[in-house]
């Protein structure tokens, strides 16, 4: 017989133990204690403690809640301040969604006009349910305007674009009944646990968990400017019992998620695999309206609606909306616009690099007075064309024979500063 050499077995036993241990990913949560820095979130001074500030008393309890996760191994613990400094809105989020968490909780101290006002508050991604939670909005979201990396990275965001909202509603559908789930829980443990009063828990566009791709919340747990429960913040009794329920509350919004990803493990049966989507031949634009009225960007007319393209044909302004040769796209391209107010609207194939061979494509670079020759279109511009119709003078530029080199064409003038030209079908 031959001799077992126990230490190699031992060896290749301990190889596979670690990379089983290794295997299993950790549930990440992502910390963010609200404010920090030069940003001191709400604030009151009182005689008897002093000052008590919001972003101290958000990372005192962020703090405690991290140590005690780190002391579970299930769960890893990312912090997006652990002194006092202020990351941006988008680091926050960026960190998050870069780290692939599982869970954001933002920690928040609350504040309100008069200082009768008393209670925990948890918000979650959603639209706005009714205006009694606004002044909360307006002051999380105030901070957006401290860094200007948060204005580049939020300031394309638009609440009253109809695509924004739409995004809005496709986003916190995936994450919104987890997000709930976790709100409740927090929000009971508050009420059982603590004995303090849950003022619910609520949906609010707030840009902390907008740009976040998991399952997040807002905890506001307490009004800095109620006399008494400032100093129930500002106690380390009081720190100790908010941390210990928003800890149980992720212990128990993790056995339930997964209890539901066993269960679904088990009951699910494997989905037929989809065929990929084919691209069409013809490029779809939806068709908004026609009219004999100009149109520039951010017109009420245009409903909110990005990424117009206007043509102008026989006299009639026709406004285009999105681009894509994906009849999926095509069709969400169509719903957005329904919903954003043109019911009439439909899609208008168009071949690609078709040249047109009745006439040609030029740009309407200005419409209205007679232009000097000092002025911008005059001087930017060479070999323009000058038109006069009922009183209205008409400049036009450029002469190519496909939708796609009118489109390049309008992006070199939209260079050179002329904003607002309009792409013009000439027939011969």
């Amino acid at each position: 017989m031959h001799k077992v050499n126990f230490k190699i077995i031992l060896s290749f036993l301990l190889i596979l133990a670690s990379n089983f241990i290794f295997s299993q990913k950790k549930f990440t949560v992502v910390l963010d204690a609200g404010h920090g820095g030069s940003d001191h979130g709400a604030n009151r001074t009182y005689s008897d403690i002093g000052r008590v500030t919001e972003k101290e008393i958000t990372l005192a309890i962020t703090l405690k809640v991290g140590a005690m996760l780190e002391k579970n191994k299930d769960f890893k613990v990312i912090y997006t301040r652990k002194i006092d400094e202020y990351p941006s809105l988008s680091d926050r989020t960026n960190l998050a969604n870069r780290s692939k968490a599982d869970l954001f909780v933002s920690i928040h101290c609350n504040s309100a006009v008069r200082n009768t006002a008393y209670g925990t508050e948890t918000y979650v991604q959603g639209p706005d349910q009714n205006d009694t939670n606004l002044e909360v909005a307006k002051r999380e979201n105030d901070v957006i305007f401290l860094d200007e990396k948060d204005k580049q990275t939020f300031g394309s965001y638009d609440a009253s674009s109809p695509e924004s909202l739409i995004a809005l509603k496709l986003q916190q559908s995936k994450y919104l009944e987890a997000s709930m789930l976790l709100g409740g829980l927090v929000e009971n443990n508050f009420v059982n646990k603590d004995k303090r009063s849950s003022r619910g828990v609520f949906q609010k566009n707030l840009h902390v968990l907008r740009m976040n791709a998991m399952p997040s919340v807002l905890i506001e747990t307490g009004f800095i400017n109620h006399p008494e429960e400032s100093h129930y913040l500002a106690s380390e009794k009081g720190q100790d019992e908010i941390s210990q329920s928003i800890y149980d509350a992720i212990i128990d919004y993790k056995k339930a998620i997964d209890r539901k990803a066993g269960v679904s493990a088990l009951t699910k049966k494997p989905e037929p695999e989809k065929p990929a989507e084919v691209a069409l031949k013809n490029d779809f634009r939806i068709l908004l309206l026609s009219s004999p009225t100009k149109y520039n960007d951010g017109d009420p007319a245009l409903k909110g609606l990005n990424y117009i393209l206007p043509i102008k044909e026989n006299g009639q302004y026709k406004y285009y909306y999105g681009v894509t040769n994906m009849a999926s796209v095509r069709d969400i391209n169509i719903k957005t616009a329904k919903d954003a107010g043109f019911r009439n609207a439909y899609a208008v194939g168009f071949m690609p690099n078709q040249k047109l061979s009745t006439g040609y494509y030029t740009l309407e670079v200005h419409t209205g007075d007679k232009l000097n020759g000092n002025s911008l279109v005059m001087q930017a511009l060479k070999d323009v064309e000058r038109n006069k119709e009922n009183g209205v003078f008409y400049y036009t530029y450029g002469k190519v024979y496909t939708l796609e080199d009118a489109v390049k064409l309008q992006k070199e003038v939209e260079a050179k500063g002329i904003k607002n030209s309009i792409i013009q079908k000439v027939f011969r």
